[in-house]
């Protein structure tokens, strides 16, 4: 009867995976007795087969949670309906009240009627036995066997803790549960006197902003938090899932941040071949409709390196929602879960962020500075001026406070904070991060984020004379372009590097340098060509097209 109950409350069960023999336990080593036999892999399809009632059980279930989400983002609009038509007093809201309550138990009945196809399954059975064994006894055996399977992330049970003694020995306090540190956006009218009549005449403009960013803003920001399009999407997500277990022997984990919410990761280790990149491991930001699953993680991948993938809070498996605060957060337990449980020196981590993914990139070369490198794909300097692009310009500035107050991806403020190696990758077609149009390659805002990059670090030679021969040199949109200008201004390559490294041998590393102060104009423009050329490689591709292993490439560093 225990059993019959579990298979009612338990997740649903997708896949069953091919089990590698180098997985399997020796046969030598007898089993301890929490720990479950699994039947051969070759006995059991790899595709979980639910009997005719759990399949049709399911479908019923599947389509009532669809119904219920369409009717929760359309609730505004039919409440408004009801209300104009006088449904909503006492004697027409009871009836439906029962109708709805009817329903309900109905659906209880066929949540029944699936748990007992489940119990009438000897793959469910077995999958649901080792589950159980794997919560009493978190043992390298039951995880091993539990990560044969895919199942509803929820019940999976939780790898690495935020709180673990381990993970805070050599960090500057940590975090605390309300959340780890942000760069705050500075006052909208600087020296205006807080008072409460000032607090008053603002409210109304914070309530709104705060409903505008909790409602469209987050979802048009992140539409992979959308459960319609992740249902849609569903398919794609686990055939990639399948990919990266079986085909590059990942393992899945369950991260607890500090806000409460749980993290689905995939780490993929190369650290035992040949290839020495594999002794690197590169951490994925994706975009904001990008999975692990299905996401850029592949470019590293395919060219040698571990990998570490994780979903964005409230995408796939995690939980949660993607504001600022929950994407820190989230990428704060993932960089201690690759020091701390992983085993990776910070000095062996490269951070890869593709788009939106730059905000959480950036954010953890400000917070962890001994993070190897920084490689930053089609992302943006700041998302004001992007979020202005699509917005009506008599919205300029509810738009402007939403952001600031909720949505604040401030990239190239957080990358400023940064100081070891960074590369930029500028698509030249990018359709999502120009503020005018693809062919535009001026309006592309890696543009700025690189400018504003340069400008921190060396701030004499971005001067006038330097700053105008960048942007001459980032008009280029190809790479025929590119060397004509640089050849234009005849760069000494090997004059730069040895002013560079002899102001660092006498000065140190830290930015910012004051390198080309007492230079004539000549000189500062060749640097900062030099310097925009080492930190910015154009890629010759619209936003979504994935990036090639040939194109990934380490940050240039002295």
């Amino acid at each position: 009867m225990a059993k019959l109950l579990s298979c009612v409350l338990g997740p649903r069960l997708y896949k069953i995976y091919r089990e590698r023999d180098s997985e399997r336990a020796p046969s030598g080593v007898p089993e301890t007795p929490t720990s479950v036999t699994t039947p051969p892999s070759s006995s059991w399809d790899t595709y979980y087969q639910p009997r005719a009632l759990e399949k049709h059980a399911d479908s019923i279930l599947a389509l009532a949670s669809v119904f219920w989400s369409i009717s929760y983002y359309s609730s505004p609009f039919a409440f408004f309906y009801l209300y104009r038509k006088g449904y909503l007093s006492l004697s027409k809201v009871v009836p439906f009240s029962h109708y709805a309550g009817t329903l309900l138990l109905l659906l209880a009945g066929v949540a029944c009627l699936r748990g007992i196809g489940r119990w009438t399954n000897p793959q469910y059975r077995q999958f649901i036995t080792i589950l159980e064994a794997t919560h009493r006894n978190q043992s390298a055996e039951n995880k091993r066997q539990l990560a044969n399977y895919n199942f509803d992330f929820k019940s999976w049970p939780v790898d690495f803790h935020w709180e673990e003694p381990s993970s805070r020995k050599e960090s500057r306090g940590g975090p605390s549960r309300q959340g780890v540190a942000l760069l705050r956006p500075e006052p909208l009218h600087r020296g205006t006197a807080d008072t409460l009549l000032n607090r008053v005449k603002k409210l109304p403009c914070q309530i709104t902003s705060y409903l505008v960013a909790h409602t469209l803003g987050r979802r048009m920001l992140y539409p992979g938090s959308v459960y319609l399009l992740q249902k849609a999407l569903m398919p794609v997500l686990l055939q990639g899932q399948a990919r990266l277990v079986e085909e590059c022997n990942g393992r899945r984990a369950k991260l607890l941040a500090c806000d409460g919410n749980e993290i689905d990761t995939m780490f993929v280790d190369r650290r035992g071949t040949a290839e020495p990149q594999g002794q690197k491991l590169v951490i994925c930001c994706e975009g904001n409709a990008g999975f692990y699953e299905v996401g850029c993680i592949s470019t590293p991948l395919e060219a040698g390196y571990s990998v570490l993938g994780w979903n964005h809070p409230g995408f796939a498996g995690s939980t949660g929602v993607p504001f600022p605060q929950n994407e820190a957060n989230a990428m704060d337990v993932v960089v201690q879960f690759a020091i701390h449980r992983l085993g990776f020196q910070p000095q062996d981590i490269i951070i890869y962020a593709w788009s939106i993914g730059g905000f959480t990139a950036t954010w953890a070369a400000m917070s962890y500075p001994d993070i190897s490198a920084v490689i930053l794909d089609a992302s943006f300097d700041d998302l004001v001026p992007l979020a202005l692009k699509v917005m009506p310009d008599s919205w300029r500035g509810l738009v402007t406070r939403t952001v600031r107050q909720h949505l604040n991806l401030n990239n190239a403020e957080q990358l400023c904070r940064y100081q070891g190696p960074v590369l930029l990758i500028r698509r030249t077609k990018d359709e999502i991060i120009t503020t005018t149009v693809p062919e535009d390659i001026m309006s592309n805002r890696g543009n700025d984020l690189l400018l504003k990059l340069l400008q921190y670090r060396y701030p004499r030679v971005m001067a006038e004379e330097g700053l105008r021969v960048v942007r001459q040199w980032l008009e280029a949109s190809s790479q025929l372009e590119e060397a004509s200008i640089y050849s234009r201004w005849e760069v000494e390559e090997d004059w730069c590097l040895s002013v560079l490294r002899s102001y660092q041998a006498e000065h140190g590393p830290d930015f910012p340098w004051s390198v080309g102060e007492d230079m004539d104009a000549d000189g500062r423009q060749q640097l900062a060509l030099f310097l925009a050329q080492k930190h910015l490689y154009n890629f010759e591709a619209t936003h979504c097209t994935p990036l090639p292993a040939q194109n990934f490439r380490m940050p240039w560093h002295l």
